[in-house]
Formats: C-alpha cells, structure tokens, sequence
C-alpha cells in the first residue's frame, strides 16, 4: 500500500490528477452499474409487471448516487484548479435536482397510469392535473438547478420573479387557461374519454380519444385527428352525443315530401279495400264511429256530402305510419317520442315528418333500421293514393314536343 502512495506520489502533477479524475469516474460508472444492472433486476419482480414506468422512475432516482458520488469525490482529487473543482460540483448538484424532478416526473406517469386502470378513470380522467404537477416540478427544479450552477439561494431567484409576474402570466396564459378548463370540464363531467362530440368551428367530429391539460384530441370518423385546445370547450359550443348513447336509442327525423295533388277524400270502396290492413282495422272502426256521430249531430238531416266530414287518405296514412311504427321491434317504445306530423306546404311539396327512436346507438344499425322504415313507408304509398314529390327529370320530359 505505501509502496503504491508513494509510486501515486512519483508522479507528475498533471497524471495524479488524471489518475484522481479516472478513479472517481470508475466509482461512479461502478455504483451505477450496481443500481440499476444489480439491485434493480433483483426488485424487478417486486415492481409493477404491466408497466415500464415504474421502472424508469426508480432508474431516474438511481442516477442521483453516482452524481452525488461525483459531487462530493471531485474534492479528493489532487491538483486541480479551484475553479474547475466548483464547476464540476455544480454541475452534479444541478444533475442531482434534474434527476430527481425526472424520477417524480415518471412517478406521475406511474400514478396516472394506475388510476386509469379504475373504472372511474374514463369518466374523471386525472391527466390534466398529472401535467399541472409535472410543470411545477420543473420549475421548481430548474429553480433549484439554477441556485445550484451560480451558488445562491433559492430565495434570491424566487424573489426575481415578482417582478416577472406578467412576463409569466403572459407566458402561461394558455396553461392557465386550460387549468381551469379542465378543472371545469372534470368537476362538472362535461367530457370523457369515448364521447362521440361535434364541434363544427373546430371541424370536429368523432370520438374523444385523449383529455390533456392543453389539449383535447378527437378522432372524426374518416379517421382524422384534431386537436382541439382546452380552453376553447369551455368558451366555444359543441355537442356531446354521450346523452343519447346512454339513453340507448338514436334519434329518427325525416320528412317524406308528398305531392299535394294526391291528397283527396276516399270512397266508401277505397276505405273498404284499405280496410284488409291489420295495422289500421282498430283506427277505422273507432274514425268511422267519431264521423257517424259528427255527422248525425252537425247535418242534422243534410245529405250534402260536401258538409260532411270524411276519411281523407292522407289521415289514414298517418294513422298506418303511427301503427306501423309503434308495431316495429327495432324502434323503441316507451319514454321515447314518437309521433307523424305535417310541416307547413311547401313548393316542394307536403312534408310529412318521421319522429321517433331507433333501439340501438351503433351507426351502422341505425341506418339499416331507419332506411328499412322508410323503404316499406315510400313503397306502401300508392295504396292510399299518394304521391311523392320530385322535381321532373329528364326522362319526365322525353315525352314533350318541342315547341
């Protein structure tokens, strides 16, 4: 051993402080080695097998032995300079507070990721105030890593930034901003993670499939992605279609456009033929039975038809879509409206409109089921004498002379 000292002592000034550089270098590179390819493996099956970021934090919080090894051993090593001796140790203390704001960075990510295995994690997603402690962890540590390159306190920066308040209030605006957004959007569930939402001055529409602190992704259904900052769901209007999803049945509305030339009375022979429909034997007898009491008591003896009140086909009409829709299996019943009315005359005909719920969310069903209503109802028109209405075609007119 003295042997060695004095060999060590032997040498030239500038290979002792090599040899002190390199010494304190393989005692690092060796304590590392130590955490993170020993100690690490053997907790590895103690740690969270689902995830990798477990692992990262402890492998971030590891890093901080050999930077405080080489922090406190720079002194122990012979003939340098003063400076250079300061500046090592501050950058391994400002390393040391950057390693440190990372492994707690990590840890969020850990904590954010066990929470999103909770089945309340899709209704109040906790991602936006992940982000908010992520960023003043780093303020913090750029604070303490700043204190520790020039040698002050933390109190005399943090007492510089009073008088940069604006500056920062400027800065952080949209941080700000999107702070409060998501703190309103979570306390008051106003948006998840899976709603269907359309906001048209964004260009948006589809599924929500992230919540961050500054911004909203969604996926429109020709498989876009916009992104939609935060603040602006609070500012703006949009529409969430998680009400009908949770209601479990999706809104029909559509008119047919009848011809008003079709619409007329019918003949006691019409009604006798429309009369073999099973959906419309209960509405004719109770209307023929309301008529003849009408009739009877308004005329009194008056055989006019033109003052008598009588069937008209397109009444009977409504009455069949009404049956029909009430009879349908896929539509639903109950607690949900449904009903036939006429719109106001137009000169593209008489709007008679479709209200009612299909019994399913999913889009494909519903456009099955909503084309499959009004394929049997466009079909089944000509039996009370009605008529679509569409502006003529070409083919319309093939049969036209010139004039």
């Amino acid at each position: 051993m003295d042997q060695a000292l004095n060999l060590f002592d032997a040498q030239p000034v500038w290979a002792q402080s090599a040899i002190g550089l390199v010494a304190l270098a393989l005692v690092a590179l060796a304590v590392n080695f130590l955490l993170k390819k020993v100690l690490l493996r053997l907790a590895a099956p103690f740690l969270d097998t689902r995830t990798l970021t477990a692992d990262r934090a402890a492998a971030r919080l590891a890093t901080v032995a050999p930077l405080l090894i080489i922090a406190n051993g720079i002194d122990l090593v012979p003939y340098l300079y003063p400076f250079v001796r300061t500046f090592v140790h501050n950058i391994a203390m400002a390393s040391v507070v950057l390693s440190v704001a990372m492994a707690i960075s990590k840890g969020l990510d850990y904590v954010n990721e066990l929470y999103e295995r909770q089945p309340q994690a899709k209704n109040k997603p906790i991602k936006g105030y992940v982000q908010v402690l992520k960023i003043v962890v780093y303020c913090a540590a750029a604070i303490l890593a700043i204190a520790a390159l020039i040698e002050q306190s933390p109190l005399l920066l943090l007492s510089g930034l009073g008088a940069m308040a604006a500056v920062l209030l400027l800065v952080f605006k949209d941080t700000i901003l999107s702070l409060v957004a998501s703190v309103q959007l979570s306390s008051n569930d106003m948006l998840r993670v899976g709603d269907w939402i359309e906001m048209p001055s964004m260009n948006a529409d589809g599924d929500v499939i992230d919540i961050a602190l500054h911004t909203v992704k969604v996926q429109n259904f020709d498989k876009t992605i916009t992104t939609i900052p935060t603040y602006r769901l609070i500012g703006d209007s949009y529409k969430n279609w998680r009400g009908m999803q949770d209601a479990g049945g999706r809104r029909i509305k559509r008119a047919l456009p009848l011809d008003q030339n079709s619409v007329r009375f019918m003949t006691q022979e019409e009604v006798e033929e429309i009369s073999r429909f099973r959906l419309l034997s209960d509405y004719l007898v109770d209307k023929d039975k309301e008529l003849a009491e009408w009739n009877a008591r308004e005329l009194a003896g008056n055989s006019n038809p033109v003052n008598a009140r009588r069937i008209t086909n397109i009444g009977t009409f409504r009455a069949y879509v009404i049956a029909y829709l009430r009879a349908h299996s896929e539509l639903k019943g109950a607690g949900f409206t449904l009903l036939v009315r006429q719109l106001d005359p137009t000169p593209q005909g008489l709007p008679l409109e479709i209200y009612c719920f299909a019994d399913t969310t999913d889009w494909n069903e519903f456009e099955r089921i909503q084309a499959d209503v009004f394929d049997h109802l466009i079909a089944i028109l000509p039996e009370f004498g009605l008529r679509l209405f569409q502006e003529p075609s070409g083919l319309d007119l093939q049969g036209l002379k010139s004039v």
